[in-house]
């Protein structure tokens, strides 16, 4: 019956619950019903958010320079939206000094924290100390900003050309504008340059 029901309205008899008593079928388009939920799956995965957490190694006893570049790449990181995981790497003594690593963490924490908060505070973990920074800005917002700054200074760069344009052609009248002086023509200026006189 429900076999000669799917037939005559061209449809597709779709087993719901195998396992029921009786078992449940449905009338449907079974191609337009994957279709749809192909589109579901791939509207869920787009609005869903990948939380990437970015690893940053120091040492205890590192240099300014290097740990300015380091928390320079911390910044970047937390401005894209990104966790990031910092780990203290002690060797042989400076295990028996954790305060410096500790006090290394928190100095970071305190330069970055206008981009990102502890989220985990600093423990020991072996010969390793770690603290995670969140950022203030979810990925997508993160992704907002940076767009805006890029147009933005696309803006400013098309300004720059245009200006730079107008100005090169204000030079070009103004060369044109002057009066050219006719140089006169000296008893050398018939000689033919190829032949040599001395």
């Amino acid at each position: 019956m429900a076999l000669q029901l799917a037939r005559e309205s061209e449809l597709d008899l779709v087993e719901v619950a195998p396992m029921a008593r009786p078992p449940v079928a449905k009338l449907m388009d079974y191609g337009k019903f994957k279709y749809e939920n192909a589109q579901k799956a791939r509207e869920s995965r787009r609005n869903q958010t990948n939380t990437v957490i970015k690893e940053m190694k120091l040492r205890p006893k590192i240099d300014s320079h290097d740990y300015e570049t380091k928390k320079g790449h911390v910044v970047r990181f937390l401005k894209a939206g990104d966790k990031v995981k910092i780990t203290i790497m002690f060797r042989g003594r400076e295990q028996s000094r954790p305060e410096l690593g500790y006090n290394l963490l928190r100095k970071l924490a305190t330069e970055v924290d206008e981009f990102g908060f502890v989220e985990s505070a600093p423990k020991q973990d072996g010969r390793n100390m770690l603290m995670v920074l969140g950022p203030h800005k979810k990925k997508t917002e993160a992704k907002a900003d940076v767009a805006a700054e890029r147009d933005r200074r696309a803006a400013a760069r098309a300004a720059d050309a245009e200006a730079e344009q107008t100005a090169l052609a204000a030079r070009r009248a103004e060369h044109a504008a002057e009066p050219v002086a006719k140089r006169r023509r000296g008893p050398a200026d018939n000689l033919d340059s190829d032949v040599d006189l001395t």
